[in-house]
């Protein structure tokens, strides 16, 4: 018997149906899947996972029970479940307790629900439930065996933790992973973004002058999506080297202050907060679309917009309209959170196969070893080399091979 808490379960079809597409765009996966069904290397091992539910999270949870584990499964932001997809797992033997649009109160609770049942392996999207397994329930932190992390937000979080002495097991930083990073976050968030702006606005990208906040690889993905449509694109950043890259890829680098001023639609993606706020904000003209890609919604202040606001309506699904004391009107998407999986569906896929991918393998290194460190673990090389090749073989791309006098020439220091 499973433990559940979901909206409805009489959506279970519908949820299989869009499951089942994903397992037709997730070919790395399902390699994977089936290549370990037989030996179960997460036999008895009880994995707790706070991910976005999607039908992309699907197919994971789905590997890691074909594999042997006992799922445990909470929403890793209130409203990017999709409700037909945690009823089709719950049928599939997954523990989920995710709703979308679930409460702030509801969010803790799941996470809290999760955490107690005592997991072997935490896999996270944030880091919420590695934050709240080392501030709150330390004793069953103890018990961990191993974790990974799936965000730039929650590495930055666990390497926190690590820093300062804290951190109580080992965790993989999948998100630094290059199968991960380089193509989830650019690729994933930089088409869902436009794909969650188009759907809340259905507004032309051409003409239109984007701001990006942050030109890390999420932010370098949104700005060349943007482009390609027309917009023209300014980036605001505050690590020079970032901001030297972005002046030497074309785009206008200038302080939000300024760049408040003339924008029409502005993305925050910087994982940091009150990247846009009030000082911004009287400065943007009547109209100006706000969204944000980073992982919590504290990159735009929505506490600033309520409180300089006459008050708002919800103009469209998933978009905010707040009218200001001085007439203007500045809109809202998705209330601030992650705009591609409120406003849209998430990341396709085709990327998520990948990065879903070095999340099962990092589960399996965590239950077949003993004796990693408690530190933040990089994804080995090895398991990139491996997915990279998989996913290209899907793709029915060939490449070249190293001959042996090549890699011997590579392997040596001589003058030849």
């Amino acid at each position: 018997m499973v433990d559940f808490w979901v909206a409805d379960l009489g959506k279970k079809e519908e949820g299989k149906l869009q499951i089942e597409w994903a397992e037709r765009n997730m070919p790395v996966l399902m390699k994977l899947r089936k290549k370990y069904l037989g030996n179960q290397p997460l036999r008895g091992m009880r994995v707790a996972a706070c991910l976005h539910v999607t039908k992309e999270t699907a197919v994971l949870v789905k590997t890691l029970i074909a594999w042997g584990a006992e799922v445990f499964l909470a929403a890793s932001n209130p409203l990017s479940t999709q409700d037909e997809v945690a009823a089709a797992l719950v049928d599939e033997g997954a523990n989920v307790f995710a709703k979308r649009g679930e409460s702030a109160d509801e969010y803790l609770w799941a996470i809290r629900t999760i955490v107690e049942k005592t997991p072997d392996i935490v896999i996270d999207d944030g880091g919420d439930v590695h934050a709240y397994l080392h501030e709150k329930d330390r004793e069953r932190a103890k018990h961990v065996k191993g974790g990974t992390e799936e965000t730039t937000t929650g590495v930055i979080r666990l390497k926190a933790l690590e820093k300062e002495g804290s951190l109580i097991y080992p965790v993989f930083a999948v998100n630094d992973a290059l199968t991960k990073h380089m193509f989830d976050n650019r690729y994933g968030t930089g088409q869902s973004t436009i794909d969650g702006l188009l759907r809340a606005t259905n507004m032309l990208i051409a003409g239109k002058t984007v701001v990006v906040a942050g030109y890390g690889w999420v932010g370098k993905g949104i700005a060349s999506r943007a482009k390609g449509m027309g917009a023209r694109v300014i980036i605001t950043e505050v690590n020079p080297v970032r901001a030297l890259e972005a002046v030497m890829d074309g785009y206008e680098v200038m302080p939000m202050a300024k760049a408040a001023e003339i924008g029409d639609v502005f993305v925050t993606a910087s994982g940091n907060k009150d990247v846009i706020r009030w000082e911004h904000m009287k400065k943007m003209k009547d109209g100006s679309v706000l969204g944000n890609s980073g992982h919590f919604n504290v990159e735009v202040s929505v506490k600033d917009l309520e409180e300089n606001a006459e008050g708002w309506r919800e103009i469209r699904k998933n978009l905010r309209e707040y009218k200001l004391k001085d007439g203007r009107r500045l809109y809202l998407v998705g209330e601030g959170r992650l705009l591609n999986l409120v406003a849209a569906e998430g990341h396709p896929s085709e990327v998520m196969d990948m990065s879903f991918a070095n999340q099962a393998l990092a589960a399996k290194i965590i239950a077949e070893s003993t004796g990693l460190e408690r530190r933040v673990l990089n994804v080995p090389k090895e398991v990139d080399l491996e997915i990279a090749t998989m996913k290209l073989e899907s793709m029915g791309v060939e490449i070249d091979k190293l001959t042996e006098e090549q890699q011997r020439y590579l392997e040596s220091w001589r003058l030849e």
